[in-house]
């Protein structure tokens, strides 16, 4: 699915990304450049602190999550800069050779007030855990989308509703 804007999106809309592999090199590249603590780079200090091996930066793990969400090549014609990101939390540890993927549940839509050319969605996004499929990270997503249509209404005309009487 590709060449969506604001009006294609509806919510409880799922987005689920290909999986990829978080190999040793890449930790230890991306703490090497990004963010050098111990237990990024040193197994003898990520087990110290109880941990079986190196761990990848939660940053690593953001970017790899948004990396993987934006490879989907939903809305390429349709994005502008994004208002942010809202809850980030790391719920377990991304360890060397974890197989991850990203699911994304559109939770709320945002038609634009002042600038009817564009809107928000708000995006629930997991970063899972292949084998166990287990929540790593999860975070709020906004995403500010061009409507192909100035004005028109995204989803149903019933969810488009619903959502601008909430909004």
């Amino acid at each position: 699915m590709q060449g969506l804007y604001f009006e294609d999106i509806f919510v409880n809309q799922v987005f689920e990304t290909k999986e990829i592999t978080v190999s040793r090199a890449d930790i230890l590249d991306f703490a090497g450049t990004f963010d050098p603590n111990p237990f990024h780079l040193d197994k003898n200090a990520a087990t110290q602190l109880g941990f079986p091996d190196i761990i990848a930066s939660g940053m690593h793990t953001l970017s790899l999550s948004m990396k993987l969400f934006f490879e989907l090549k939903l809305w390429d014609e349709a994005i502008l800069p994004s208002p942010g990101l809202e809850n980030v939390r790391w719920h377990r540890s991304v360890f060397p050779d974890t197989h991850l993927y990203v699911k994304a549940t559109v939770r709320q839509i945002l038609p634009s007030t002042s600038k009817p050319d564009r809107g928000i969605i708000k995006i629930h996004q997991e970063t899972l855990d292949k084998t166990t499929n287990q929540a790593l990270m999860t975070v709020d997503v906004m995403h500010r989308l061009r409507r192909r249509r100035p004005g028109s209404n995204p989803g149903s005309p019933l969810q488009a509703k619903e959502v601008e009487d909430k909004a």
